[in-house]
């Protein structure tokens, strides 16, 4: 019982330094990832003592990473990831070859030690925080723009590189060798056995096995599966000496195009938040005060080059790939920190003896002093239009919203007027826009916009999704389909969905999902003014109302053929004005 109490204390001292430091960084502006940083440090063995054992902390929330990867992989599906081949493997490689042979250039320079030493500890400093960037990333909605998607991928290669990392750091080791060693192209050869394994298993087995616990309808059987996922190539990746968050990743893209995606990413990503968290408290526990205090010139400028290198390096190789000067230089800020994956090269540079323990402690403070700048690189962005351009700082997120009877989805010119006659019904509404420029347009004229994504379910939850009668997607998207309603029907059972379509091809692409109403954008209104044209024009206001009457039947028969036949030619012959139109006479009277 008495450990069991130790574990209940270090846990509510974790816990209370994380709400703590994140809320007074947070109004401060300078965001989460530091405030775990210097929370870390507080109450670490270096300062506060309250925590004794950081090491196995940071072990235990290296899930977190695995998480995060396994989330990114969601989102992108096999065709998605295969578009940025060239980004993962011309840009990345680029950038860890080239910022690892002039970081350790450096270290040979600036230390004094020998070249294997200097590639020892200036390999590990080209790596980046994934823990870092990524959750950056996704929090300021960019992982899909042009500059998130270039810094996934470079992360993305810097994670592949462990391989070949480890494996030149064993061939310069001067250990003495106490069993048989793996060749490295073994090991690579391992890899790609096990990344095709995994990728015949999400597609063959937990695929079907999702959907039978979709039928099953239990929603906890989701989180053990998607958990076992995670872990489960989590570990095949790491029994081979490979990345374990490389094999969530992989897990992750094999279930991108699953129609439960959405459900295990809002599922999981409590999991993954929380174990981020403990990880970033753990690097701050983990810094050793008395080796910046040793030396306090040497780490610090350390850090400061290292940050200065890297931004540098990536800058000059973004240029190279065709990114605008503002664009690559927001990537040089984005990827300057040196990574998580750092301390675990520097230990096996240490295993190796190629560095002394020193060495790997000086070295592991500068990193994380590296990491401590990245927060203060993001606000320097705002004045580039890096981060948000439109900002979103002042932003609601929707879980403040009150309990309504109905979801607006995008209030620009189409939601407004939703949103409006639903009040004037005496409905209450709640309000989602994900354009920050909209939302406070929208509060200029007194209306409330909450600020998100509304096609995300742990977004709608927390928007009060599950008590509302009425979902209504009124965004601009003609890519919004089956493959993300599925889903949300699914969490919401209770709700009625409703959509804007863009067109009849959306309409069409609809026709199976899930929804209680569709409506064309433009379908009332264009007939609304061809009526309005005729009228002002001279035609008989009988024969007007004739011809927009027998329009309408054409087109509601028309659409019928087209839903049945999957084809937008079907029933051509109900249009007006085609060569093969049935006859039509207005002036005919109406039996």
């Amino acid at each position: 019982m008495e450990h069991g109490g130790d574990i209940f204390l270090s846990g509510t001292v974790l816990l209370a330094a994380a709400l703590a430091f994140v809320l007074l960084f947070r109004r401060l502006g300078l965001g989460a990832v530091l405030g775990y940083l210097v929370g870390g440090i507080i109450i670490g063995p270096q300062v506060l003592g309250l925590v004794a054992d950081p090491e196995l902390i940071v072990g235990f929330a290296e899930i977190g990473i695995v998480l995060l990867l396994f989330l990114v992989g969601l989102e992108l599906a096999p065709a998605r990831l295969w578009q940025l081949k060239r980004d993962i493997f011309g840009l990345g490689m680029s950038q860890v070859v080239v910022c690892g042979l002039v970081l350790a250039g450096f270290v040979f320079l600036v230390t004094g030690s020998t070249w294997g030493a200097a590639l020892g500890l200036g390999l590990p400093l080209a790596l980046s925080s994934t823990a870092q960037v990524l959750p950056l990333l996704q929090s300021q909605g960019r992982l899909n723009t042009p500059t998130g998607e270039r810094a996934f991928s470079i992360l993305l290669f810097q994670d592949l590189s462990i391989v070949p990392l480890l494996t030149i750091i064993a061939a310069l080791s001067r250990a003495p060798q106490t069993g048989p060693q793996t060749p490295g192209w073994l090991l690579a050869l391992y890899a790609i056995a096990a990344i095709g394994g995994l990728v015949i298993a999400g597609r063959y087995g937990l695929a079907p096995l999702l959907k039978l616990i979709g039928k099953v309808a239990e929603r906890e059987l989701f989180i053990v599966a998607g958990l076992f996922a995670v872990f489960g190539s989590a570990a095949l990746m790491h029994s081979i000496g490979i990345s374990a968050a490389l094999g969530a990743f992989i897990a992750g893209v094999m279930l991108a195009d699953s129609p439960f995606r959405h459900e295990l990413e809002a599922d999981i990503d409590p999991f993954r938040s929380i174990l981020l968290g403990l990880f970033f408290l753990g690097v701050g526990m983990m810094l050793d005060i008395s080796v910046i205090m040793a030396d306090p010139l040497f780490v610090v400028a350390m850090a400061l080059a290292l940050v200065a290198i890297k931004v540098a390096i990536i800058f000059g190789i973004a240029k190279a790939f065709g990114m605008e000067n503002r664009a690559a230089f927001v990537l040089g800020l984005l990827l300057s920190q040196g990574g998580e994956f750092a301390f675990v090269l520097f230990a096996e540079a240490q295993a190796a003896l190629l560095i002394e323990p020193s060495a790997a402690s000086r070295f592991g403070a500068i990193v994380t002093l590296s990491m401590a700048t990245t927060p203060f690189l993001m606000l320097t962005t705002r004045l580039f239009g890096g981060v948000r351009g439109s900002g979103t700082e002042d932003m609601v997120d929707p879980e403040q919203a009150r309990q309504s009877n109905a979801i607006v989805i995008g209030h620009g010119r189409f939601g407004q007027a939703v949103a409006q006659i639903f009040a004037g019904a005496s409905i209450s509404v709640t309000l989602i826009d994900i354009n920050p420029d909209q939302i406070r347009l929208s509060g200029e004229f007194g209306r409330k916009v909450f600020y998100g994504d509304g096609t995300r379910i742990d977004l709608l939850r927390r928007a009060g999704a599950e008590g509302a009668g009425a979902l209504l997607f009124c965004m601009d998207d003609k890519n919004f389909g089956p493959d993300q309603i599925e889903p949300i029907a699914h969490a919401f059972p209770d709700a009625k969905i409703f959509v804007r379509a863009n067109d009849r091809r959306q309409l069409l692409a609809l026709k199976h999902a899930p929804i209680a109403a569709a409506q064309r954008e433009l379908f009332e209104s264009s007939v609304k003014l061809a009526h309005t044209a005729l009228l002002r024009t001279g035609i008989d206001p009988i024969v007007a109302d004739r011809v927009v009457e027998e329009f309408r039947r054409r087109d509601c028969e028309r659409l019928e053929l087209q839903m049945e036949a999957g084809s937008m030619r079907a029933g051509m012959h109900l249009s007006f004005g085609a060569v093969d139109s049935e006859a039509f006479d207005p002036q005919a009277e109406q039996a």
